[in-house]
């Protein structure tokens, strides 16, 4: 989710930077930034941006050179003669010979001057949002190559998990025998007399037990579902959020019932490269 684009143009002679740039976000955290002559179609531009940023901590900042509100002012004649013949009477009375500028002061007075705001034009407002979709296509093409270099790294990461996959699996060979050997021999160290049939029996409950296969079947799974999912068209981050999570149940099981070093060594790297794809799920739209 992490991106940014940029775009620059001239609208009825002023000139316009937009900049749009996101940081990761669960959900969509949208700040604007822009002139007061923008102000009235505030909701309008975030509505548009929001669409194509989806998700994210985003900031779009549109900067202009001479697009302030053009502001024009008018003045109530009839009420400024008012004023002033009431104040030049009052001065007339109290001191005829004062040099106050009652002019000045009829000016400060309220409702003498009155300021409007010349608002865009629809002409204008196209140009404006023109540019806010060329800063957003920008802004696309960049998280599209951050997109395919994040692909391919989870991909690589996928697929040594799965290659760690295939060295449990060739640890897992002769592990049964290799249990009833390290039972046997702990049972002879210890000068243990043992009922043979029975100690089967509860080495055949203890080595179900121990069992990997749904977990490996699983996670190879898993992990098939993950690279499919990451080649839809459509925004699968949080689908690939959740295939990791379940990936990684499958590793912890894999890893309690080991049992074994050469295993649990396998394991504490899938660990590893697991966390690596969890870190860079998050940038995923």
């Amino acid at each position: 989710m992490t991106g940014f684009g940029r775009a620059e143009g001239v609208v009825n002679d002023r000139k316009l930077t937009v900049e749009v740039r996101s940081l990761n976000s669960k959900q969509l955290d949208l700040f604007l930034k822009l002139p007061s002559a923008l102000k009235e179609r505030e909701n309008e531009i975030r509505q548009r941006v929001g669409e194509r940023i989806v998700r994210g901590k985003a900031e779009v900042f549109i900067g202009t050179e001479g697009i302030h509100a053009a502001k024009r002012t008018t003045f109530d004649k009839e009420l400024v003669r008012a004023y002033y013949d009431e104040l030049k009477a009052i001065r007339d009375t109290v001191d005829p010979n004062a040099t106050t500028d009652l002019l000045a002061q009829v000016l400060r007075l309220p409702d003498v001057a009155n300021t409007t705001s010349e608002r865009l034009t629809d002409e204008e407002w196209e140009g404006i949002f023109a540019l806010v979709g060329d800063a957003l296509g920008a802004f696309d093409s960049f998280r599209a190559a951050e997109g395919g270099r994040l692909q391919a790294e989870l991909a690589s990461r996928v697929d040594g998990i799965g290659q760690l996959l295939n060295e449990v699996e060739a640890a897992d060979q002769g592990r049964a025998d290799r249990t009833r050997e390290r039972l046997h021999a702990k049972l002879a160290e210890l000068g243990a007399k043992v009922d043979q049939d029975r100690f089967e029996q509860e080495l055949i409950f203890y080595l179900e037990k121990m069992d990997m296969t749904e977990e490996k079947v699983r996670l190879r799974s898993h992990c098939t579902y993950f690279k499919e999912t990451m080649a839809q068209s459509e925004a699968q981050g949080r689908k690939l959020g959740f295939i990791a999570q379940e990936m990684g149940r499958e590793i912890n099981t894999l890893g309690s019932k080991a049992n074994d070093a050469a295993i649990q060594q396998q394991v504490v790297k899938m660990k590893d490269e697991l966390e690596k794809v969890k870190e860079q799920v998050l940038n995923v739209l």
